[in-house]
């Protein structure tokens, strides 16, 4: 059931991360401040960071093994989807949360379908 290999994983991970840190400006709710635009762009930014870090094939100092990635993942994006009920921002207009939650959920699912290990580790293994 896990069809997306870390390859393909990887090159999302780097266009995720530009896509949170620009979020605030492409979807218009920069000028607002406050949690709403620190969130998605710390989060853009520490997804780049330990992307660089992980054992696949776009972690080019790779030392964080894939699961682990993965885990990170899952927090992030839950913290992601939920931020807007737990900082207060939930009743702004659409444009402000609705991607938080989209981004979040979204990148849940790809973690949900992603696999565990690069295919040079599985090959080895096997």
């Amino acid at each position: 059931m896990r069809f997306i290999p870390t390859k393909v994983h990887g090159i999302l991970d780097y266009i995720v991360g530009v896509a949170l840190i620009a979020a605030p400006w492409l979807f218009g709710f920069a000028s607002m401040g406050g949690p709403a635009v620190i969130i998605p762009i710390v989060l853009g930014v520490g997804l780049i960071v330990y992307s660089l870090f992980t054992k696949y094939e776009w972690g080019p100092f790779g030392f964080i093994p894939m699961p682990v990635h993965l885990v990170f993942d899952i927090v992030a994006s839950l913290f992601l989807a939920l931020s807007p009920w737990i900082f207060g921002f939930s009743t702004e207009a659409p444009n402000v949360w609705v991607p938080h939650v989209v981004v979040g959920v979204a990148v849940i699912i790809v973690v949900l379908f992603s696999q565990p290990q690069p295919a040079k580790v599985k090959a080895a293994r096997a």
